[in-house]
């Protein structure tokens, strides 16, 4: 029999954070600081509103793109945040989360050989996703000392001849760094004068500690080669919902439209009406959400200052990103110990990227009871090694 199976997919490795959690899900009594998921449950008027259009009978598609009104909101959202102003017939799809944006978006921009700069560590799937769409991924290394922002001249040393597309996936996952307008400003510099496109993955938009969220795409001659994603997973507590966005110049959208339609069809329905009664209605639920994750972070970094582990402060997202490097031992292998031993879960830095290796990745969408709990376990874990490195 010949070989079933595309060579290109059996090359991609599956994901570093999937397959150190299968061994997680076999340890029912571990504490788990590893998954990038909400603790908070969708708020009561959002799911109301969801099960509302199930009561109405609202089961049907909705077109390709999405519900018209969904994307008449999400413009007003995106005007109300100053991200930039766009018009919700021509340059606004409802996507299955953000994830698909992505891959969508990469598979409508690349032909074969086309070269996609993607910062790392960084979010797993944009690597994979510029394979599948025969693009050529090239890696930006991104530095502690410089908080893990993306620079000017780390931007154009990575420029050649066949570059297309930059990934800008801020506020980032897993280090939550963040760019601010001034460093955007920078970046915007040499996408324009390289001729280059943006993909701005802005899914933790929300989740900034250190004032607003500002989008690339809200910068002067920036909106034409921007395509801003977003979706309501981590900003409404909305994971399992699915819904996502893409904001793009319109001869962009209608080619990701037409791959859209062959796989997708639309997004569901159902989430579609919850999504509109979070843009309507749900500032106050993510502020409240944003006030006690930033809580948890102010918590996480005291906590690490008074073990003595070194880590950035980080201004986004719901992640931190301490350093293990002291311990000589990779981060799989700390991962691994810290899992054996005290049964708490973190996702080794190498999980996103070769250049996170000697960080965690903790994650701090839990309650502070469990994360008092698991940093007490993190201290006497540090504890021990120190002891055995002096030995």
């Amino acid at each position: 029999m010949r070989n079933p199976l595309s060579q290109k997919i059996t090359q991609i490795q599956p994901s570093g954070i999937r397959k150190f959690f299968d061994v997680v899900s076999e340890m029912p009594d571990a504490i788990s600081l590893g998954v990038g998921e909400p603790d908070f449950d969708t708020p009561w008027h959002i799911r109301d509103e969801g099960i509302y259009s199930l009561e109405k009978g609202r089961t049907f598609y909705t077109s390709n793109a999405g519900l018209k009104e969904l994307k008449i909101e999400i413009a007003n959202y995106l005007r109300r945040k100053g991200n930039a102003s766009y018009d919700p017939n021509r340059e606004i799809m409802v996507t299955v989360g953000g994830s698909e944006a992505i891959d969508i978006a990469l598979r409508a921009m690349l032909d074969p050989g086309d070269e996609v700069l993607i910062p790392q560590p960084s979010y797993v799937s944009y690597l994979p996703c510029t394979t599948l769409a025969d693009g050529v991924p090239v890696l930006i290394e991104l530095k502690e000392e410089n908080e893990f922002r993306l620079t000017r001249q780390e931007l154009l040393d990575a420029v050649t001849e066949r570059t297309k597309v930059l990934v800008l996936p801020f506020p980032n996952n897993p280090t939550g760094a963040i760019m601010e307008r001034e460093d955007l400003e920078s970046i915007a510099e040499v996408v324009k004068k390289k001729d280059l496109f943006v993909i701005s993955d802005e899914i933790y938009a929300e989740l900034s500690y250190r004032g607003d969220h500002v989008s690339i795409a809200s910068l002067p001659g920036m909106k034409e080669r921007t395509i801003l994603i977003n979706g309501f997973s981590k900003a409404y507590a909305m994971t399992g919902w699915r819904l996502g966005y893409a904001c793009a110049p319109p001869e962009i959208l209608e080619q990701m439209l037409k791959i859209h339609q062959y796989a997708i069809m639309c997004a569901p329905t159902t989430s579609q009406y919850a999504a509109v009664e979070a843009l309507k209605n749900g500032d106050e639920d993510v502020k409240m959400m944003r006030t006690a994750y930033n809580q948890r972070r102010r918590y996480l970094m005291n906590a690490f200052r008074e073990m003595g582990l070194k880590c950035f402060e980080p201004y986004g997202a719901f992640y931190v990103f301490p350093c293990i490097k002291e311990f000589g031992m990779t981060s799989e292998e700390f991962a691994n110990r810290f899992l054996a031993e005290e049964k708490v879960a973190v996702v080794p830095g190498t999980a996103f990227g070769d250049c996170g290796e000697g960080y965690i990745r903790i994650s701090y969408a839990y309650s502070l009871e469990e994360l008092k709990t698991a940093l007490a376990k993190l201290s006497a874990f540090v504890g021990r090694l120190r002891e055995e490195r002096k030995k």
